[in-house]
């Protein structure tokens, strides 16, 4: 129930311009995107290769309206390549970006947004590295699978999430499964209604594991994106009983969520990739994760409360 509540509360005006007013609120931030500007993405990246950790981008932003700001997000992601790229941080696919496709275009009609990620992909491969492009909301699924499907004839290595909270994903991971292909996994962190998505959790976790059983026996790249260690250990099993090797797979986890676990999974020698998100509008991903992990609601009320 409460995570209903915080994802809806992630769509409400109201709660938008009190949590943006309070100046405490940036502590929270603080934990869980890296800044406002590329500047500061690229000093997080930086630090994070450093521990031996990969990156992944994301400049937030969803639901474009306006051509204009689809085309500055668009910018923004070839100009944070090149950025990467003058650092040495892009080297085999090291530090890659994760585009929303609302955020460059996809309601303002397919071809818009399919132009403005291929302009992107084109600089991830000039850089040396990937664009994974992020799910949304159901509706933008399956137009999403479409633009990935006709721009991966040009750009191979371009990757898709798949959400298992939705009653679609395991037929969409039988799919995506093909030789080559990038499909990063997450749990999903949208409010969605019964018709289309698993509402308990029990359910979200049953039908993650079998999309991720899916994955791990195909002949794609699976990115495992989990913080649940039952599913980290459920991974390195399958990995052992497909002989998968550890550079065939990568796991995924947020900034800021679990690092010592991170840095223990790439201490063994996996894959371990961190998604870190920059930029201002950091709304409502911030609550998709307090969503996700309730626990850090509390810290987050007291930081409000203080402001009077």
């Amino acid at each position: 129930m409460l995570r209903r509540l915080l994802l809806a509360a992630s769509a409400s005006p109201r709660l938008h311009q009190l949590i943006m007013a309070a100046p405490q609120t940036r502590a929270i931030v603080d934990s869980y995107v890296a800044g406002d500007t590329a500047d500061d993405a690229v000093r997080v990246t930086r630090a994070l290769r450093a521990a031996g950790l990969l990156v992944t981008l994301d400049y937030l932003g969803e639901d474009t309206k306006d051509p204009a700001q689809a085309t500055a997000v668009t910018d923004e992601y070839v100009q944070l390549l090149g950025k990467l790229a003058a650092e040495g941080l892009t080297q085999g696919g090291a530090a890659e970006v994760s585009v929303k496709p609302t955020a460059v275009g996809l309601f303002l009609g397919a071809t818009i947004a399919a132009d403005n990620i291929a302009r992107i992909c084109t600089a991830a491969a000039q850089a040396g590295t990937t664009v994974t492009l992020d799910a949304e909301e159901n509706e933008a699924i399956e137009p999403t699978l479409r633009i990935a499907a006709q721009l991966r004839a040009d750009f191979g290595d371009l990757g898709n999430v798949v959400q298992a909270c939705l009653r679609r994903s395991e037929a969409d991971c039988r799919t995506l499964a093909a030789r080559g292909v990038r499909v990063r996994l997450c749990k999903g962190a949208y409010s969605e209604p019964e018709s289309v998505a698993f509402t308990a959790r029990r359910d979200v976790d049953r039908s993650y594991a079998r999309c991720l059983r899916v994955l791990m026996n195909g002949p794609g790249y699976p990115m495992v994106a989990t913080h649940d260690p039952r599913l980290i250990e459920i991974t390195g099993s399958l990995a052992l009983l497909t002989g998968r090797a550890p550079d065939s797979f990568e796991y995924q986890m947020l900034y800021g969520i679990r690092p010592a676990e991170q840095r223990r999974l790439a201490n063994t020698g996996a894959q371990m990739r961190v998604y870190v998100p920059y930029g201002g509008d950091w709304y409502a991903y911030l609550v998709r994760r307090l969503a996700e992990r309730p626990g850090n609601l509390a810290f987050f009320l007291r930081s409000l409360r203080s402001k009077t």
